[in-house]
């Protein structure tokens, strides 16, 4: 039975629905920043629901969105000249990730996002978030500490890919990401630690212990 001209369609109806309170005491650590404010970025969100291994961006695509994982896990990789990949990062819930450099600077996906498992998002596109900012200041500040959070973090697992050896990296990788640790593939984790899939195999065989799927 269709809906009638002034009844709300099913879409609406859903995005009634959702629960924002996460993304918005997400961007409350960073920022105070009034109701009217937080109601306008809620009103520039969209929610998406994403099956298992569906790819959220490709290399190659026009890099238009900055997502909010809600919940489940995302993985962004790049894939090098032989088809192998590298993981670049994991986002569980509660993450923001992009191709942050393409996002910014309107240049197409390096890298691909994909979902881990069924996953639910919301995404702002870069033109919604810039009118954001420009508009409201303080989430200028939310925005600038959360890239700051973001530069510090990559410059910490460099220092770690060239001070750690395999073996801690591989610790390190466990007690950051113990949840996502369990549902990624060996594959999946060496990519990101930047050793083979065979080296983590006797890393974790010698510590007799399995964090991720074979």
């Amino acid at each position: 039975m269709s809906c009638g001209a002034n009844e709300p369609r099913a879409d609406e109806f859903a995005m009634r629905m959702i629960d924002y309170d996460a993304i918005l005491k997400n961007v409350g650590r960073h920022a105070a920043i009034d109701e009217a404010a937080m109601e306008h970025f809620i009103s520039l969100l969209k929610f998406r629901r994403l099956p298992r291994k569906a790819l959220l961006l490709r290399e190659g695509q026009a890099c238009r969105n900055f997502y909010y994982v809600h919940s489940g896990a995302l993985r962004a990789y790049c894939m090098d000249k032989k088809g192998k990949e590298a993981t670049i990062m994991f986002a569980p819930a509660d993450w923001w990730v992009t191709d942050m450099f393409c996002f910014l600077n309107g240049r197409k996906a390096m890298m691909y996002i994909e979902a881990l498992e069924e996953s639910e998002i919301f995404q702002i596109s870069k033109t919604q978030l810039d009118q954001l900012l420009d508009r409201w200041p303080t989430f200028e500040r939310w925005f600038r500490v959360l890239m700051q959070n973001a530069y510090t973090r990559e410059q910490l697992r460099a220092i770690d890919n060239l001070s750690l050896s395999a073996e801690q990296r591989y610790a390190s990788f466990v007690a950051k990401y113990p949840v996502i640790a369990r549902q990624l593939t060996q594959k999946q984790i060496a990519s990101y630690l930047g050793i083979t899939p065979e080296f983590l195999s006797a890393i974790i065989g010698k510590g007799g212990r399995r964090d991720g799927r074979s």
